[in-house]
């Protein structure tokens, strides 16, 4: 199949019902599989490679979520696992999001690098 470049976008999708990103845990369940990848968050995505997220408390009324995503941690796991993770600079400063609060491992890139991205992997996935 050849490397995969995942663009994952779209922030918090199914994490009240998953407790996870879909795509995230998509992603961990490929590279254990043996699919070279990388993952590129963009956008509202950045907020993902902050550490020490906490979602615990959440609830809607009286229905509490007893398993909160944690999503950093996620995150982590993919580093771990020699998944190169970047974020968009530009987007993480949008938000005003620093390196310092990232994950360790997560590579902040300028907007103009992803053309570069995409050429070097094979398929381009975008969530």
């Amino acid at each position: 199949m050849g490397r995969v470049l995942n663009i994952v976008e779209t922030a918090y999708r199914g994490t009240l019902e998953e407790q996870d990103d879909t795509v995230i845990w998509l992603s961990t369940m490929l590279k254990n599989n043996g699919l070279e990848m990388s993952l590129l968050l963009r956008g509202n995505a950045v907020n993902y490679a902050v550490k020490g997220q906490d979602a615990s408390g959440l609830a809607f009324g009286a229905l509490k979520q007893v398993h909160p995503p944690e999503i950093d941690k996620d995150i982590a796991k993919l580093v771990s696992k020699d998944v190169p993770v970047y974020v968009v600079k530009e987007d993480a400063d949008d938000r005003g999001l620093a390196g310092s609060e990232f994950v360790k491992g997560i590579k902040a890139i300028p907007r103009a690098r992803i053309s570069g991205l995409v050429v070097d992997h094979d398929q381009v996935w975008h969530w």
